[in-house]
């Protein structure tokens, strides 16, 4: 069976240990391929009563694993105690970043069928001598020969599914980087996501936000709209699920409208503009529930809505339950390719 492949994360925060919590989410029909330090790893597993389902893999050759177990990559760098520190370090920031490469180097090849992926750092990455790394999606669009802009970071949860056309964007530079093939693109692939989720009997209903208040009010407020989020709408629905009439396209819309008819279940999906227009509202509608998912990529990748909570982390007060729905979501993107 080719594996799942889960990434830690910072070995400061949660990461770590939601990954291993959840496993019995995946139920004993599956199988994963955890990537970081395999004795730490390896120790918390038989803690946690899975040492019957451990198997150690070195990195480069992970095999089909049988229904159930639970292979331990080992990536080359161990959890010392600055790394295990809960804050941001040098040495964890090195370490998260080797672990999200070997899995990433495993799906691009095809020996994991996805990567699920636990929280990082950025600062902790910067720390680790990575001052290239903005962020999970872009760190995996350029591993996979794309652009930053070529994938969509949508949050799926059970009220609110939501695409964003700008990610991690200053707010003084969004009304240049809201461009119409930017948007075009996040209505595309929420609609290709949602369409593949099943997530409505036809037609799925997308609402696009503006970028102003109001969307702009018919120019009062800027220029966007017609300039760059209405062409889009336009082009987008050329796209074969519009034209088969599986996705249905409205907008542009004040954001605070789009959202609460999101909320409502007069749609069933949004794309927002901007990070904090989607994220805001997904995570205070699905907080624990919504998986990150970036769409585009050459393999499937999800992950939890939250980040690497060092403070949680300390007490030992962790919750995987954002890990497991992500998880399961990523099961239900890559079933038929087990």
């Amino acid at each position: 069976m080719k594996p799942l492949a889960v990434t830690t994360g910072d070995p400061g925060g949660v990461g770590p240990e939601i990954a291993l919590r959840a496993l019995d989410a995946l139920g004993p029909e599956d199988a994963v391929a955890i990537y970081g330090d395999q004795n730490w790893l390896a120790d918390r597993a038989a803690a946690l009563g899975l040492a019957a389902r451990i198997r150690r893999i070195a990195r480069g050759a992970e095999p089909a694993l049988g229904a159930g177990e639970i292979g331990l990559v080992e990536i080359g760098a161990r959890w010392d105690e600055e790394a295990l520190a809960h804050r941001a370090s040098r040495s964890g920031g090195h370490a998260q970043v080797l672990a999200l490469d070997a899995a990433t180097d495993a799906a691009k090849s095809g020996r994991v069928r996805g990567i699920c992926t636990a929280p990082m750092s950025k600062a902790a990455a910067h720390l680790g001598g990575r001052d290239d790394f903005v962020g999970h999606t872009e760190h995996l669009a350029r591993a996979a020969g794309l652009a930053d802009d070529a994938v969509t970071m949508m949050f799926l949860g059970p009220r609110l599914r939501v695409a964003l056309a700008t990610t991690h964007v200053a707010v003084r530079d969004l009304p240049r980087e809201v461009t119409t093939e930017r948007v075009q693109r996040a209505i595309e692939h929420l609609a290709e996501a949602l369409a593949q989720l099943a997530i409505a009997a036809a037609p799925i209903r997308i609402a696009v936000t503006g970028l102003n208040p109001h969307a702009g009010e018919s120019g009062l407020f800027g220029d966007e709209e017609p300039r760059s989020i209405e062409p889009a709408i336009a082009r987008a629905r050329a796209h074969r699920l519009v034209q088969a009439g599986r996705v249905t396209l409205e907008g542009p819309l004040g954001a605070e409208t789009a959202l609460r008819f999101a909320a409502s279940g007069e749609v069933h999906g949004v794309v927002a503009m901007t990070h904090d227009q989607g994220t805001v509202a997904s995570k205070l509608l699905d907080w624990g529930d919504a998986v990150n998912v970036t769409w585009g990529l050459p393999f499937v990748r999800t992950s939890v809505d939250h980040g690497v909570a060092y403070d949680a982390a300390q007490r030992g007060t962790v919750d995987d339950r954002g890990m497991r729905s992500a998880l399961a979501m990523a099961q239900a993107l890559t079933r038929e390719h087990r």
